[in-house]
């Protein structure tokens, strides 16, 4: 029997059972040791504001569609941040070139489930590096949106960057800008984690609550404005505060997953008049300038090269391990008091 984890309506989380089924052709069987909640998009599914439980995405038109649901409730085995050692390999596959063999310890997507049954191909390369604590896998995932938006954003060495979200991907994307040689300010509403991101490089830190933050940002820019902004909290007054932030002909990296209307989002005020560019990163691909030599999968594996050779530090962004047994109390947590929570792993 594997375990799994499953919404079943709106803050409703249970561990079902499920029989494990037989490994087919071209596959692997993994016994999942950690898998990572994402505080962002899973809450979504958790919270019942995902677009999918509403609409149907047409994948060849790019539209959603109104009239039925994508998903539906129970929502099973969402997670996209797993790790755990291959117990199983199908025989047309084992000992292939780059396929994982049994007993490695791999990480990649296959959901908040005891085992995961995965195309070979999909683990291609994942075998965890030798040395690297397993919990830094779960981090591949989330590495690669904050590298994502740092590619997207193109920054340049000296430049002014304005990251507003300091949650595990937003500290992830304040070091990661810093190490392409911007000076970063960090935004947030919680002070704890405008502490964390002292810690992981940013230069100056302002409260979203508190502070006039477009304002701060243009006294400590000379005026002018931060060269680039990346919002990655996903709320649509921290998006309107990033387009006020910018400089003339600024650009601003919409790295959240909004929901909803865009109440708090004034178009027609800085955006407009400061001809903003505004793009989108979304892990779906890399920016389209870079196709030619980025992949998410190279994403994932830089970043964890660079977790490997000591330039990220991840061990320290997990504040908790919870028995899945007691999933609903993590998600509740996330939810309800995420002052508490950075990055909450699951262990199987």
């Amino acid at each position: 029997m594997e375990r799994v984890v499953q919404f079943t309506g709106p803050r409703q989380v249970e561990v079902a059972e499920h029989a494990s089924t037989p490994l087919p052709p071209g596959h692997l069987r993994v016994r999942t040791r950690y898998s990572g909640i994402s505080a962002g998009t899973e809450l979504t599914a958790y919270r019942g504001t995902n677009p999918y439980l509403t609409r149907t995405w047409d994948a060849e038109a790019r539209i959603f569609r109104d009239g039925a649901a994508g998903i539906e409730y129970p929502v099973v085995g969402w997670g996209y941040s797993e790790v755990g050692e291959v117990t199983e390999v199908a025989p047309d596959v084992a000992g292939t070139p780059g396929t994982p063999a049994t007993g490695d310890l791999v990480w990649g997507i296959w959901g908040h489930r005891s085992e995961g049954v995965v195309p070979a191909e999909k683990l291609n390369g994942h075998t965890l590096t030798a040395g690297l604590d397993p919990l830094s896998g779960a981090f591949a995932r989330v590495g690669a949106i904050a590298h994502n938006a740092v590619l997207a954003a193109d920054i340049h060495v000296g430049e002014d960057v304005a990251v507003f979200g300091q949650g595990v991907i937003g500290l992830l994307t304040t070091r990661l800008a810093q190490l392409n040689g911007a000076r970063v300010t960090a935004v947030d509403a919680l002070d704890g984690r405008l502490e964390w991101a002292e810690r992981y490089g940013a230069t100056h830190t302002l409260n979203a609550r508190q502070d006039d933050v477009a304002e701060q940002i243009r006294e400590a820019t000379d005026g002018l404005g931060a060269d680039v902004a990346i919002e990655i909290s996903g709320v649509y007054p921290a998006l309107h505060e990033a387009l006020k932030s910018v400089t003339v002909g600024g650009r601003v990296v919409a790295s959240g997953f909004y929901q909803g209307d865009g109440t708090g989002l004034r178009l027609g005020d800085e955006f407009h008049h400061n001809r903003v560019q505004l793009v989108c990163s979304q892990i779906g691909g890399v920016p389209q300038q870079l196709t030619g030599r980025w992949t998410v999968d190279r994403l994932q594996q830089t970043f964890l090269r660079l977790v490997a050779e000591g330039s990220i530090d991840v061990q320290s962004l997990v504040s908790h391990v919870v028995p899945v047994a007691d999933a609903a109390q993590a998600y509740e947590v996330l939810d309800e008091r995420p002052q508490d929570a950075l990055q909450m792993v699951l262990e199987f």
